[in-house]
Protein backbone atom coordinates (compact mmCIF):
# COMPACT_ATOMS: atom_id res chain seq x y z
CA UNK A 1 0.00 0.00 0.00
CA UNK A 2 2.93 2.35 0.64
CA UNK A 3 3.28 5.02 3.26
CA UNK A 4 0.15 7.06 4.04
CA UNK A 5 0.27 10.66 2.93
CA UNK A 6 0.54 13.19 5.75
CA UNK A 7 -2.75 14.68 6.85
CA UNK A 8 -1.38 18.15 6.08
CA UNK A 9 -1.03 17.08 2.45
CA UNK A 10 -4.71 16.15 2.35
CA UNK A 11 -5.78 19.45 3.89
CA UNK A 12 -3.65 21.31 1.31
CA UNK A 13 -5.42 19.37 -1.43
CA UNK A 14 -8.79 20.30 0.01
CA UNK A 15 -7.91 23.99 -0.04
CA UNK A 16 -7.21 23.67 -3.75
CA UNK A 17 -10.93 23.16 -4.20
CA UNK A 18 -11.45 26.87 -3.49
CA UNK A 19 -10.07 27.80 -6.92
CA UNK A 20 -12.64 29.27 -9.29
CA UNK A 21 -12.27 26.78 -12.15
CA UNK A 22 -9.57 24.97 -14.07
CA UNK A 23 -8.92 23.79 -17.59
CA UNK A 24 -6.78 20.82 -18.63
CA UNK A 25 -4.97 21.32 -21.93
CA UNK A 26 -3.04 18.05 -21.87
CA UNK A 27 0.27 16.86 -20.49
CA UNK A 28 3.34 18.98 -21.03
CA UNK A 29 1.46 22.30 -21.31
CA UNK A 30 2.28 23.80 -17.95
CA UNK A 31 -0.37 22.06 -15.86
CA UNK A 32 -3.91 23.23 -15.11
CA UNK A 33 -4.90 26.76 -16.15
CA UNK A 34 -7.47 28.55 -14.03
CA UNK A 35 -10.24 30.46 -15.78
CA UNK A 36 -13.61 31.99 -14.94
CA UNK A 37 -15.29 30.86 -18.15
CA UNK A 38 -14.93 27.86 -20.46
CA UNK A 39 -12.58 28.17 -23.43
CA UNK A 40 -13.73 29.54 -26.80
CA UNK A 41 -16.24 27.02 -28.13
CA UNK A 42 -15.35 27.98 -31.72
CA UNK A 43 -11.92 26.43 -31.46
CA UNK A 44 -12.06 23.90 -28.63
CA UNK A 45 -14.53 21.41 -27.20
CA UNK A 46 -14.92 21.70 -23.44
CA UNK A 47 -15.44 18.52 -21.43
CA UNK A 48 -16.67 19.34 -17.93
CA UNK A 49 -16.75 16.88 -15.04
CA UNK A 50 -18.94 17.63 -12.02
CA UNK A 51 -17.10 18.13 -8.71
CA UNK A 52 -16.47 14.47 -7.86
CA UNK A 53 -13.22 15.66 -6.24
CA UNK A 54 -11.37 18.88 -5.58
CA UNK A 55 -9.90 20.28 -8.85
CA UNK A 56 -6.37 18.96 -8.24
CA UNK A 57 -7.61 15.40 -7.75
CA UNK A 58 -10.07 15.69 -10.64
CA UNK A 59 -7.35 16.69 -13.11
CA UNK A 60 -5.09 13.93 -11.86
CA UNK A 61 -7.79 11.32 -12.52
CA UNK A 62 -9.59 12.61 -15.60
CA UNK A 63 -6.80 14.55 -17.36
CA UNK A 64 -5.17 11.38 -18.76
CA UNK A 65 -8.55 10.21 -20.07
CA UNK A 66 -8.92 13.46 -22.00
CA UNK A 67 -5.37 12.90 -23.31
CA UNK A 68 -6.49 9.47 -24.51
CA UNK A 69 -9.46 10.99 -26.38
CA UNK A 70 -7.15 13.54 -27.97
CA UNK A 71 -4.75 10.81 -29.05
CA UNK A 72 -7.57 8.91 -30.74
CA UNK A 73 -9.06 12.09 -32.26
CA UNK A 74 -5.91 14.14 -33.03
CA UNK A 75 -7.73 16.72 -35.16
CA UNK A 76 -10.08 17.62 -32.28
CA UNK A 77 -9.12 20.09 -29.57
CA UNK A 78 -10.68 18.97 -26.31
CA UNK A 79 -10.14 20.56 -22.93
CA UNK A 80 -11.10 19.27 -19.49
CA UNK A 81 -12.69 21.80 -17.18
CA UNK A 82 -13.39 21.60 -13.44
CA UNK A 83 -15.76 23.79 -11.45
CA UNK A 84 -15.39 25.22 -7.97
CA UNK A 85 -18.65 23.66 -6.78
CA UNK A 86 -21.87 21.97 -7.89
CA UNK A 87 -23.68 25.28 -8.38
CA UNK A 88 -21.02 26.56 -10.77
CA UNK A 89 -21.05 23.31 -12.75
CA UNK A 90 -24.84 23.32 -13.03
CA UNK A 91 -24.71 26.95 -14.16
CA UNK A 92 -22.44 25.98 -17.04
CA UNK A 93 -24.89 23.32 -18.17
CA UNK A 94 -27.85 25.67 -17.86
CA UNK A 95 -26.02 28.30 -19.93
CA UNK A 96 -24.79 25.69 -22.48
CA UNK A 97 -21.19 26.74 -21.89
CA UNK A 98 -19.70 23.25 -22.25
CA UNK A 99 -19.89 20.75 -25.10
CA UNK A 100 -19.49 17.44 -23.29
CA UNK A 101 -20.07 16.76 -19.62
CA UNK A 102 -20.02 14.05 -16.98
CA UNK A 103 -22.78 15.13 -14.57
CA UNK A 104 -24.24 13.21 -11.68
CA UNK A 105 -27.54 11.42 -12.47
CA UNK A 106 -29.67 14.26 -11.10
CA UNK A 107 -27.76 16.80 -13.21
CA UNK A 108 -27.91 14.41 -16.16
CA UNK A 109 -31.70 14.60 -16.15
CA UNK A 110 -31.71 18.39 -15.67
CA UNK A 111 -29.26 18.90 -18.55
CA UNK A 112 -31.86 17.74 -21.06
CA UNK A 113 -33.85 20.94 -20.49
CA UNK A 114 -30.79 22.89 -21.66
CA UNK A 115 -30.44 20.89 -24.86
CA UNK A 116 -28.03 18.12 -23.86
CA UNK A 117 -28.42 14.54 -25.08
CA UNK A 118 -27.62 11.60 -22.82
CA UNK A 119 -25.33 9.24 -24.70
CA UNK A 120 -23.54 7.23 -22.02
CA UNK A 121 -22.72 6.71 -18.37
CA UNK A 122 -20.21 5.29 -15.97
CA UNK A 123 -20.66 1.57 -15.38
CA UNK A 124 -20.63 -0.24 -12.03
CA UNK A 125 -24.07 0.90 -10.85
CA UNK A 126 -23.67 -1.36 -7.81
CA UNK A 127 -21.22 1.20 -6.40
CA UNK A 128 -23.44 4.24 -6.91
CA UNK A 129 -24.84 4.57 -3.41
CA UNK A 130 -24.55 6.87 -0.44
CA UNK A 131 -22.71 6.06 2.77
CA UNK A 132 -22.97 7.81 6.14
CA UNK A 133 -19.82 8.07 8.27
CA UNK A 134 -19.41 8.71 11.98
CA UNK A 135 -16.43 8.66 14.31
CA UNK A 136 -16.00 5.38 16.19
CA UNK A 137 -15.89 7.33 19.45
CA UNK A 138 -19.03 9.37 18.69
CA UNK A 139 -21.47 7.21 20.60
CA UNK A 140 -23.83 7.33 17.62
CA UNK A 141 -25.43 3.90 17.25
CA UNK A 142 -28.90 4.48 15.82
CA UNK A 143 -30.40 6.94 13.37
CA UNK A 144 -32.32 8.48 16.27
CA UNK A 145 -28.95 9.43 17.78
CA UNK A 146 -28.51 11.91 14.89
CA UNK A 147 -31.39 14.05 16.11
CA UNK A 148 -30.08 17.54 16.82
CA UNK A 149 -26.73 16.73 15.18
CA UNK A 150 -24.81 18.35 12.31
CA UNK A 151 -24.32 16.24 9.17
CA UNK A 152 -21.88 17.25 6.43
CA UNK A 153 -22.67 16.80 2.73
CA UNK A 154 -20.70 17.89 -0.34
CA UNK A 155 -23.52 19.92 -1.96
CA UNK A 156 -27.33 20.19 -1.97
CA UNK A 157 -27.56 18.49 -5.40
CA UNK A 158 -25.03 15.68 -4.95
CA UNK A 159 -27.17 12.62 -5.61
CA UNK A 160 -25.27 9.69 -4.07
CA UNK A 161 -23.63 11.73 -1.32
CA UNK A 162 -26.51 14.04 -0.31
CA UNK A 163 -29.94 13.28 -1.70
CA UNK A 164 -29.79 9.52 -1.30
CA UNK A 165 -28.49 9.68 2.32
CA UNK A 166 -31.07 12.34 3.20
CA UNK A 167 -33.83 10.17 1.77
CA UNK A 168 -32.46 7.17 3.68
CA UNK A 169 -32.51 9.07 6.96
CA UNK A 170 -35.98 10.48 6.24
CA UNK A 171 -37.41 7.03 5.56
CA UNK A 172 -35.75 5.50 8.63
CA UNK A 173 -37.34 7.70 11.25
CA UNK A 174 -35.58 11.08 11.07
CA UNK A 175 -37.05 14.38 9.88
CA UNK A 176 -33.97 15.63 8.04
CA UNK A 177 -34.95 19.29 7.75
CA UNK A 178 -36.37 19.61 11.26
CA UNK A 179 -34.18 17.22 13.26
CA UNK A 180 -30.68 17.78 11.83
CA UNK A 181 -28.42 20.58 10.64
CA UNK A 182 -27.19 20.07 7.08
CA UNK A 183 -23.70 21.48 6.44
CA UNK A 184 -22.63 21.67 2.78
CA UNK A 185 -18.83 21.61 2.67
CA UNK A 186 -18.02 21.58 -1.05
CA UNK A 187 -16.23 18.30 -1.74
CA UNK A 188 -16.34 14.63 -0.85
CA UNK A 189 -12.94 14.88 0.82
CA UNK A 190 -14.15 17.76 2.97
CA UNK A 191 -17.09 15.69 4.17
CA UNK A 192 -14.74 13.02 5.49
CA UNK A 193 -12.40 15.53 7.09
CA UNK A 194 -15.28 17.35 8.79
CA UNK A 195 -16.25 14.11 10.53
CA UNK A 196 -12.66 13.22 11.40
CA UNK A 197 -11.99 16.69 12.85
CA UNK A 198 -15.31 16.60 14.79
CA UNK A 199 -16.64 19.62 12.93
CA UNK A 200 -19.77 17.61 12.15
CA UNK A 201 -21.24 14.60 13.93
CA UNK A 202 -21.73 12.57 10.75
CA UNK A 203 -20.97 12.91 7.07
CA UNK A 204 -22.45 11.58 3.85
CA UNK A 205 -20.34 10.63 0.85
CA UNK A 206 -20.12 7.69 -1.56
CA UNK A 207 -17.77 4.68 -1.76
CA UNK A 208 -15.16 5.99 -4.23
CA UNK A 209 -13.70 8.87 -2.14
CA UNK A 210 -14.09 6.88 1.08
CA UNK A 211 -12.10 3.91 -0.23
CA UNK A 212 -9.39 6.25 -1.50
CA UNK A 213 -9.23 7.92 1.92
CA UNK A 214 -8.87 4.50 3.56
CA UNK A 215 -5.97 3.65 1.24
CA UNK A 216 -4.13 6.96 1.57
CA UNK A 217 -4.86 7.76 5.24
CA UNK A 218 -5.40 4.45 7.04
CA UNK A 219 -4.72 5.80 10.53
CA UNK A 220 -7.26 8.59 10.18
CA UNK A 221 -9.75 6.29 8.46
CA UNK A 222 -9.50 3.86 11.37
CA UNK A 223 -11.12 6.54 13.56
CA UNK A 224 -14.21 6.51 11.33
CA UNK A 225 -16.78 3.90 10.37
CA UNK A 226 -19.45 3.52 7.70
CA UNK A 227 -22.61 3.37 9.78
CA UNK A 228 -25.28 3.23 7.08
CA UNK A 229 -25.48 2.52 3.34
CA UNK A 230 -28.26 3.52 0.95
CA UNK A 231 -29.61 1.58 -2.01
CA UNK A 232 -28.22 2.09 -5.53
CA UNK A 233 -29.16 4.05 -8.65
CA UNK A 234 -27.71 4.34 -12.20
CA UNK A 235 -24.24 5.88 -12.14
CA UNK A 236 -23.05 9.29 -13.40
CA UNK A 237 -24.04 10.19 -16.95
CA UNK A 238 -22.34 11.40 -20.13
CA UNK A 239 -24.05 14.15 -22.11
CA UNK A 240 -23.31 16.10 -25.29
CA UNK A 241 -24.75 19.44 -26.40
CA UNK A 242 -27.31 19.11 -29.16
CA UNK A 243 -25.47 21.40 -31.62
CA UNK A 244 -22.24 19.37 -31.66
CA UNK A 245 -21.60 17.76 -35.08
CA UNK A 246 -22.69 14.14 -34.98
CA UNK A 247 -19.32 12.92 -36.23
CA UNK A 248 -17.51 14.70 -33.40
CA UNK A 249 -19.91 13.28 -30.81
CA UNK A 250 -19.59 9.74 -32.15
CA UNK A 251 -15.79 9.85 -32.13
CA UNK A 252 -15.67 10.99 -28.52
CA UNK A 253 -18.21 8.31 -27.61
CA UNK A 254 -16.13 5.58 -29.28
CA UNK A 255 -12.98 6.71 -27.48
CA UNK A 256 -14.69 6.55 -24.09
CA UNK A 257 -16.55 3.29 -24.70
CA UNK A 258 -13.40 1.50 -25.88
CA UNK A 259 -11.21 2.32 -22.87
CA UNK A 260 -11.85 -1.02 -21.16
CA UNK A 261 -10.72 -3.00 -24.20
CA UNK A 262 -6.96 -2.53 -23.80
CA UNK A 263 -4.53 -2.60 -20.85
CA UNK A 264 -3.67 1.11 -20.94
CA UNK A 265 -7.34 2.09 -21.04
CA UNK A 266 -8.12 -0.23 -18.14
CA UNK A 267 -5.27 1.36 -16.19
CA UNK A 268 -6.80 4.81 -16.71
CA UNK A 269 -10.23 3.56 -15.68
CA UNK A 270 -8.80 1.91 -12.57
CA UNK A 271 -7.70 5.31 -11.29
CA UNK A 272 -11.33 6.50 -11.14
CA UNK A 273 -11.95 3.55 -10.21
CA UNK A 274 -14.31 2.23 -12.88
CA UNK A 275 -14.61 -0.87 -15.04
CA UNK A 276 -15.98 0.92 -18.11
CA UNK A 277 -18.02 3.71 -19.68
CA UNK A 278 -21.11 2.38 -21.45
CA UNK A 279 -23.93 3.61 -23.72
CA UNK A 280 -27.07 5.05 -22.10
CA UNK A 281 -30.19 7.02 -22.97
CA UNK A 282 -32.76 9.05 -21.09
CA UNK A 283 -34.66 5.80 -20.41
CA UNK A 284 -31.64 4.52 -18.47
CA UNK A 285 -32.31 7.19 -15.86
CA UNK A 286 -35.99 6.40 -15.27
CA UNK A 287 -35.11 5.04 -11.77
CA UNK A 288 -33.49 8.40 -10.95
CA UNK A 289 -36.58 10.23 -12.16
CA UNK A 290 -38.70 8.05 -9.86
CA UNK A 291 -36.33 8.61 -6.93
CA UNK A 292 -36.43 12.38 -7.37
CA UNK A 293 -40.22 12.31 -7.33
CA UNK A 294 -40.14 10.46 -4.01
CA UNK A 295 -37.43 12.71 -2.59
CA UNK A 296 -39.19 15.98 -3.33
CA UNK A 297 -42.47 14.61 -1.95
CA UNK A 298 -41.03 13.18 1.27
CA UNK A 299 -37.89 15.16 2.16
CA UNK A 300 -37.87 18.68 0.68
CA UNK A 301 -38.27 20.40 -2.72
CA UNK A 302 -35.25 21.25 -4.88
CA UNK A 303 -34.82 24.44 -6.88
CA UNK A 304 -35.07 23.74 -10.59
CA UNK A 305 -36.59 20.29 -10.25
CA UNK A 306 -40.08 19.81 -11.63
CA UNK A 307 -41.65 16.39 -10.97
CA UNK A 308 -42.88 14.57 -14.08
Amino acid sequence: MGHPKPLLHLITGLLAGLAVACSWTGQGEGGPRYTRDPVDPRTEYVFAVHPLHNPVRLFDVYGPIIDRIRAECPDLRIRLEASKDYHAFEGKLAARKVHFALPNPYQTLLSQASGYRIFGKMGDDQHFRGIILVRRDSGIESIRDLKGKAISYPAPTALAATLMPQYYLQTHGLEVVRDTRSVYVGTQESVIMNVYLKLTDAGATWPVPWLRFVQEHPREAAMLTVKWRTGTLPNNGLVVRDDIPEDVARRVERALFSLHRDPEGRRLLARIPLSRFEPATADTYAPVQAFMKRFTAQVHPLDGWEPR
